[in-house]
């Protein structure tokens, strides 16, 4: 029964190939597969759910994006074990993202909650949760 799960779930981007080089490998190292791909988008699908990334139209790239205004404030993805959120760790270093709370990482949501913070190029929040 998929009632109250999320359908899909889409993020207008400011730069869609960048978006696209940051989310793909990372999506996939959760089980994601390439969903849809256009002109102006690119969707993965796991399950019945998929996350799609929109290129935002020109004439709204003035406006920013900021996760403590209106909206959305994070993503926050299961990992299978601590062991897999220490890997994505060092990808996510690897690829240069910005670590968040790198001073308390990996308990940076308390002593038990074991997840990696970061963001996205848009600055959007994504967390890694370990069961």
């Amino acid at each position: 029964m998929s009632k109250g799960l999320l359908h899909h779930i889409e993020i207008y981007v400011s730069d869609l190939k960048r978006s696209i080089g940051f989310w793909s490998w990372f999506l996939e190292e959760l089980g994601y597969m390439p969903f849809q791909e256009w002109e102006s988008g690119q969707s993965w699908k796991i399950g019945d759910t998929y996350i799609v990334f929109v290129q935002t139209e020109e004439r709204f790239l003035d406006i920013s994006y900021h996760r403590c205004r209106v909206g959305l404030n994070h993503l926050a993805f299961h990992a299978s074990s601590r062991q897999h959120v220490d890997e994505i760790t060092e990808k996510l270093k690897g690829e240069g993202a910005n670590i968040l709370y790198a001073e308390q990482h990996p308990y940076a949501g308390g002593e038990d909650h074991y997840a990696v913070y970061f963001e996205d190029p848009d600055r959007i929040k994504v967390e890694v949760v370990a069961p």
